[in-house]
């Protein structure tokens, strides 16, 4: 199958031109307009086609192909379904190769295997997966050489000349190369990237293999312009998808291959490129580059990528750094000035000289009345409640703003939820000085309107996401799609142990003060351990920081506490670990709230910071290990834990705190009154104050919790 795109470039450089590669969506404008538009881009000149499987969060994607997947997925086309348009499309004669372009939970979710072996039954040759940079593909690449099916890297500006040597020894057909540093988008009335001939001749000093260049390519110029510059072929993604949108209902096939003729200039005897002379022919021959490596070859190359590892990527099966190849570079200088940040006292002094400023330590409280309200183990708050912004995430925003400064960022980008990670990086963008742009989505700005404005009073820009459900996923989606244009003024400030690595890793650490100031704290006050540590669990950034340091103690219970919505017997929940299953979202292997096609589906949550499809994948690991419990609260039960502890301490919980709450109560009345149980109360409620009343003027709400205090 990657023999059939191989002859593809063969032939184009006996021609002396460049192949064209044009992209359709699977499934858009409709279902069945799919194998008609496959059989126009070959009938207007296109040599390779990329069919795009839909993915519900396109995270590398700019707003023309997000529209086109959401499109494709409200009528019905997965993976499966594109599978069928490639096999009616080999049965109507179509002879061009097909490249499957996407995300590589699609994929994994169908079965990795199954993927590639159904694929080249169907008649596809090749596969380019957005985030599934080649050390997280090791088995897909093994399938696809076992298959005869290509595995086409991707080159990004950003890319290490030492890793374009890796990523040509890989390349068993062509490269594509990501022209800038952005998401995918014609760039209609706008210039191409002018070191694009630059960036090819990089490529080219160390590799002969064809390379194929996209994003931003839309008209005859941008192609003549790629093609002078050195590139064996151009891609055309966004700019097609457009001219199909355009074109009158019916007419989508017609447009799109006047479109590809226009571009390859088809009847027309295009100009040669200038390239075919002898010299060249036996310089520039790609066939000793390109068979697929054999598995000496391959393993050297794996073990060479592995060797750049500094910290541990994974945990058990989770975690990793999923990907597009322009993330890599930048992901892999922070983790480099987060290992010389952590070995550096100096580091650790500035970022402990801050807690005056947090208020930490912050106080391990025991909650007398609620002790003797359920009448078992003594119930212990750790008041994360009481820091400064009022919760957790300033021990995060802290440690990652300090990192900023010694990369040199001026500029910080953040996602939030019910906006306490918002708040903490607008407050610490002010007291550093820096420009602060978080993202949040619609709902969530709705739903938190309150602490919108407190980002703006700091000086933050709130950008509201209305795309996808319009809650947290989405915040996480945009964030990283702004960051991909910006990396070089610009740090992404994730506020949760969620991401690609070195992001959980790095949030992790700065949250582990609130376990190790428990353990301090009980041992003064008990002079034990606690018997079980609970904590609320959505992206799980103050859970894994309650836990870490007691992950040693085996005596010491960990239970995390998920959002149960309307209830797990519903879809109306967010309740990951619990009902989820493993999968690849926003960089990083864990477990996910999806269909049975892979496209994350809406979750729920009364607390908009639990709103989450995913996990972090340390958390994924603890429960696939059993070191962890985690269990599940739902909307009501949330409410009963808000007004319980609201009414018996005089603390009012964060909605997510709530969670966590009801999960310790649950705990400690079945257990015995000499145990201990410490709850990391991880904000302040004042937040929510106006969603529990908007809630409670609601009658079937009030009458559910007997609450009338708000009719």
């Amino acid at each position: 199958m990657s023999e059939a795109i191989k002859r593809v470039f063969e032939k184009k450089r006996e021609e002396d031109q460049a192949a064209f590669v044009s992209f359709i969506t699977s499934g858009f404008p409709t279902a069945e307009s799919t194998v008609p538009l496959l059989l126009a881009a070959e009938a207007g000149g296109a040599d390779i086609i990329e069919l795009g499987i839909p993915f519900s969060d396109p995270s590398a994607d700019g707003p023309v192909i997000q529209k086109a997947n959401n499109v494709a997925i409200e009528n019905g086309v997965d993976y499966k379904r594109s599978l069928e348009f490639v096999r009616e499309a080999r049965a109507k004669g179509l002879k061009a190769p097909i490249i499957f372009m996407g995300y590589y939970n699609s994929f994994l979710a169908y079965g990795e295997e199954k993927a590639v072996k159904d694929a080249a039954a169907a008649g596809a040759n090749g596969y380019i997966i957005v985030d599934l940079p080649p050390e997280e593909a090791v088995s897909f690449r093994n399938i696809c050489r076992k298959e005869g099916v290509s595995y086409v890297p991707l080159i990004a500006p950003s890319t290490t000349i030492d890793r374009v040597k890796f990523l040509s020894t890989i390349a068993d057909s062509f490269i594509y190369v990501v022209s800038k540093m952005a998401v995918t988008g014609s760039s209609s009335g706008v210039g191409m990237n002018t070191a694009l001939p630059d960036l090819i001749r990089k490529i080219q000093s160390v590799t002969p293999v064809p390379l194929a260049v996209g994003f931003g390519v839309s008209n005859r110029t941008h192609y003549d312009f790629v093609t002078s510059a050195g590139a064996d072929g151009v891609v055309v993604g966004s700019k097609i998808i457009n001219v199909i949108e355009d074109a009158p209902k019916g007419q989508e096939a017609a447009a799109l291959e006047k479109y590809c003729a226009d571009m390859t200039l088809k009847g027309q005897n295009p100009p040669p490129l200038g390239r075919k002379n002898p010299a060249n022919d036996a310089a520039g021959k790609p066939d000793p580059a390109l068979p697929i490596p054999p598995s000496l070859e391959a393993d050297k190359a794996e073990f060479a990528v592995k060797a750049g590892e500094r910290l541990p990527s994974k945990f058990g099966a989770y975690g990793g750094a999923y990907v597009a190849e322009s993330l890599v570079q930048c992901l892999n200088e922070l983790e480099e000035a987060y290992i010389k940040a952590s070995q550096d006292p100096e580091f650790w002094k500035e970022y402990e000289s801050m807690f005056e400023y947090i208020g930490r330590p912050s106080s391990l409280y025991y909650a007398d009345r609620l002790t003797e309200h359920f009448g078992g183990a003594k119930i212990w708050l750790k008041r994360e409640d009481l820091n400064h912004t009022g919760s957790h995430k300033l021990n995060n925003a802290i440690g990652q703003i300090l990192l900023a400064k010694r990369l040199g960022k001026t500029r910080i980008i953040a996602e939030t939820g019910a906006g306490q990670h918002g708040v903490a990086t607008a407050t610490v963008c002010a007291k550093f000085g820096m420009e602060c742009v978080v993202y949040m989505g619609a709902e969530d700005v709705r739903r938190q309107e309150m602490n919108v404005f407190r980002m703006k009073m700091l000086g933050a820009t709130v950008v509201p996401c209305t795309s996808g459900t319009q809650t947290l996923k989405d915040a996480v989606n945009e964030a990283m799609r702004e960051w991909v244009t910006r990396l070089d003024t610009t740090h992404y400030l994730i506020g949760s142990a969620i991401g690609p690595h070195p992001f959980p890793t790095i949030v992790r650490d700065f949250q582990r003060v609130i376990g190790r100031e428990i353990k301090q704290q009980l041992a003064e006050k008990a002079g034990k351990l606690p018997d079980v540590v609970v904590a609320c669990v959505g992206g799980g950034s103050n859970a894994i920081g309650t836990f870490y340091d007691f992950i040693p103690d085996e005596t010491v219970r960990l239970i995390g506490v998920e959002a149960g919505g309307h209830g797990v017997n519903t879809t109306l929940h967010s309740a990951t670990l619990s009902k989820g299953v493993p999968g690849v979202v926003h960089g990083a292997a864990s477990y996910i709230i999806q269909d049975e096609g892979g496209q994350l589906i809406p979750t729920h949550s009364i607390s908009a910071g639990l709103d989450y499809n995913s996990v972090g994948p340390e958390h994924a690991y603890l429960k696939d290990l059993g070191r962890a419990e985690y269990m599940v609260a739902d909307d009501i039960e949330c409410l009963t834990a808000f007004r319980l502890t609201t009414q018996l301490e005089g603390i009012i919980p964060a909605l997510e705190s709530s969670h966590g709450l009801w999960g310790g109560f649950q705990v400690a009345k079945s257990l015995p009154k000499d145990k201990d149980v410490v709850i990391c109360l991880s904000g302040n409620g004042a937040k929510d104050v106006e969603e529990v009343l908007l809630t409670l003027k609601k009658k079937e709400w009030a009458d559910k919790l007997d609450w009338h205090v708000a009719q």
